[in-house]
């Protein structure tokens, strides 16, 4: 029963206010405009500030939020440290504020702080050509297609503080003191590049970022920037060398969702999921088919809307790791849609 994963705090915190998971430790969140609609966020009470662990977007109301936060649960003290666990904006999105306007030091992987400071820079008013191509060779629907090349697309920079020059380097190996504790730094892959996870070494404490979560699986997407990448191998790797660290009385502070025990088991089931969402899918490539084909095998429903950008990235990457790993074929269509088979 020490291996079943279990929710100690049912309720998460209300929108400034915070909890304490442990002495020095509190739970805080920011809203998300989104299906997902929050992320979490952890300060760690170093005595004279706070460090704390990812920061939501850049939005008027979450630096409301972080306002009231600051006068109230975090009690006037000044955040001196940002840590961003990754480069995706709900994480980083207000890292250039406190740099800015609160003086604060940000923390961050190299991969993962270069990532975020490249994309910051980076505003289209259109998709770029490469992107279009590379939709079309994902099998993009085309009524999906032709309304995503008339619009603006997602901009990181719409939902992330301008960041200024300047981070202080966290690698695979090294330690950080942070809430009265030392924390190991273990790198995953995957869901972001150079991942940070930090596992105390003084309490059962791991602050994992969206590289462990509980009840969902983080996105795997593979993108115009890198398009024949393997997330789902790296992911897989990851979970791999994470789970030798997992011990049953660990509690994992993920990015999203709530906190939970039973670590090890919810290890085996990022893997055993991920290993059997495959399997699906080479049954489904009896005959040559597109990412875009591939929904049902992977998610079990139908996609459309809001989610099905995240989708189609997560089935390429899913349909590229079987070509990778010698499971499939690809052969281009007059389109420019990728079509696998499995082998």
């Amino acid at each position: 029963m020490t291996d079943v994963i279990r929710y100690p705090f049912e309720t998460p915190p209300a929108s400034g206010e915070a909890l304490e998971i442990a002495e020095g430790v509190l739970w805080l969140r920011q809203p998300l405009p989104m299906k997902l609609d929050h992320v979490n966020i952890y300060a760690l009470d170093d005595g004279d500030g706070w460090t704390i662990v990812d920061t939501g977007f850049s939005t008027k109301k979450s630096r409301a939020i972080w306002e009231t936060l600051m006068a109230g649960p975090l009690k006037g003290k000044p955040v001196r440290r940002v840590i961003g666990t990754h480069h995706h904006p709900d994480h980083i999105g207000l890292a250039g504020w406190f740099q800015t306007q609160h003086g604060a030091e940000l923390v961050m992987t190299r991969t993962a702080w270069l990532m975020a400071r490249m994309l910051q820079l980076d505003v289209q008013e259109l998709p770029n050509p490469e992107t279009v191509a590379y939709w079309k060779s994902c099998g993009m629907d085309p009524d999906e297609l032709v309304e995503r090349q008339a619009g603006r697309p997602f901009n990181f920079a719409d939902c992330v503080h301008d960041m200024p020059l300047g981070f202080t380097r966290i690698r695979q190996g090294g330690v950080i003191r942070a809430g009265g504790r030392e924390w190991d730094i273990h790198i995953g892959n995957g869901h972001a590049p150079e991942h940070a996870t930090f596992w105390s070494r003084d309490c059962d404490l791991i602050l994992a970022g969206d590289q462990i979560l509980p009840s969902i699986s983080s996105n795997l997407g593979v993108y115009a920037t890198q398009p024949e990448a393997d997330p789902v191998g790296e992911w897989l790797e990851s979970c791999e060398r994470l789970a030798k660290l997992a011990r049953p009385e660990h509690m994992c502070l993920g990015g999203h969702k709530l906190p939970f025990t039973g670590v090890p088991q919810r290890m085996r089931q990022l893997i055993d999921n991920h290993h059997g969402a495959l399997d699906r899918l080479a049954a489904h490539l009896d005959t040559p088919k597109t990412a875009g084909d591939c929904f049902m095998p992977l998610f079990k429903r139908p996609i459309r809307g809001g989610e099905y950008g995240l989708a189609l990235v997560e089935a390429m990457a899913h349909c590229l790791h079987l070509w990778h790993d010698g499971r499939a074929t690809r052969e281009r269509r007059d389109d420019g849609a990728w079509l696998f088979q499995a082998i």
